[in-house]
């Protein structure tokens, strides 16, 4: 037997997902009531319209997010995406988090704080736990093969330098924000994915992140 296990943060019109930044925009292109009168009676359809920033709900960053020559989202291949053997790390009783000696070569890292009990709240953007400087660097030595966490950046956002981005991008390191459910999985042993469509020019997208735990 196996699990599912959804990890991404549902998309609304006009949610907040970082603090300052305009939530999306969910119109009708063709309702079902205009669509009545182009098909026969009885047929309708609804196509949807989105507007929004690529910095929305549980999304990815590539290397493109953080430097102009690295790879967008069409240039990450899919074996640093899907079908990743991935590891928790609970990190839930610090903020600024460190190395550690977790073995997290070829693997998908997760980081658990908790922090997503606050979302859609003020205080989902305050304070927010973070990956240190030397915790990003160890990932980088390990060659992880993306990293995840469940609060508002994976930078203290004080910070405007952005060590964590620059040193796990600059290394070809994927990065998940807005992560949820990170308690229902456990320490290692599950797979996870988080694949973003092909878009060529955008370093980030929204993603439908998930595990799949096996037993």
């Amino acid at each position: 037997m196996k699990r599912l296990i959804e990890l991404s943060h549902v998309v609304e019109h006009g949610m907040i997902t970082y603090p300052g930044l305009p939530g999306p925009e969910i119109t009708d292109h063709l309702s079902r009531e205009a669509s009545r009168a182009r098909y026969a009676p009885g047929t309708q359809f609804h196509i949807a319209r989105i507007s929004m920033l690529a910095n929305t709900g549980t999304y990815l960053d590539t290397p493109s997010h953080r430097f102009a020559d690295g790879a967008d989202l069409s240039g990450v291949g899919l074996e640093r995406l899907v079908d990743l053997d991935g590891i928790v790390i609970d990190a839930r009783t610090t903020r600024a988090i460190g190395r550690s000696d977790h073995d997290v070569r070829g693997r998908a890292v997760l980081f658990r704080t908790g922090w997503d009990r606050h979302w859609r709240t003020d205080q989902y953007g305050s304070g927010a736990p973070f990956l240190m400087r030397d915790g990003a660097s160890w990932l980088a030595e390990s060659d992880a093969a993306l990293v995840g966490i469940d609060s508002v950046n994976i930078d203290d956002t004080a910070d405007g330098t952005r060590p964590a981005h620059t040193i796990l991008l600059r290394a070809g390191i994927p990065i998940v924000e807005h992560l949820r459910g990170l308690d229902q999985l456990p320490p290692s042993g599950f797979r996870f994915h988080a694949a973003p469509p092909l878009v060529r020019g955008m370093g980030t997208f929204p993603v439908r992140a998930y595990a799949i735990v096996a037993g």
